[in-house]
């Protein structure tokens, strides 16, 4: 969706993430990682919203879901506390892993992973968002090369990568 002020530019992926209460949603995003609500509308059928955030320097849209709605697409869409699960995970870096995860946290996000220096370099969480979503935040304390990645984990978990790069 073209909408001023919330362009993505070419080539750059927007995650946009279907949850029950979107408005809620936007609310929780702004007060967990401090996010820029850009954009917001009722849905078509009304009942639900369509928002655009800017959440640290990404770009990210929320939606209602309506599984009453536009069969084509409630068939396909379902929020993770539908589905019982997420399918994926959203990464993104911070300046500081521990800050962000314990707002997250005071805002309430379910802790999943805490602050963790991590084998492949990276200071590192998880959280789960109050609708299912699940965040992974990082900041890079080293800058490590496959092999150093591989010797590390070989190390840590007595394992043998079967790919590198």
């Amino acid at each position: 969706m073209a909408v001023k002020g919330s362009l993505p530019a070419v080539g750059v992926i927007v995650p946009h993430l279907v949850v029950r209460d979107s408005a809620e949603a936007a609310n929780s995003y702004t007060r967990a990682f401090a996010a820029k609500i850009l954009y917001r509308s009722k849905s078509p059928s009304g009942k639900g919203e369509h928002v655009h955030l800017k959440v640290w320097a990404s770009l990210v849209q929320i939606s209602s879901e309506e599984p009453n709605q536009d069969q084509h697409v409630s068939n396909v869409l379902a929020s993770p506390e539908t589905l019982g699960g997420s399918t994926c995970v959203f990464q993104i870096g911070v300046p500081d892993v521990d800050a962000a995860y314990y707002r997250a946290v005071e805002s309430g996000a379910t802790p999943t992973l805490p602050p963790t220096d991590m084998f492949w370099g990276d200071r590192y969480a998880w959280v789960r968002d109050p609708f299912g979503h699940m965040w992974a935040l990082c900041t890079p304390r080293e800058v490590l090369t496959s092999d150093q990645v591989a010797e590390r984990m070989q190390g840590e978990f007595g394992t043998e990568p079967s790919i590198s790069g």
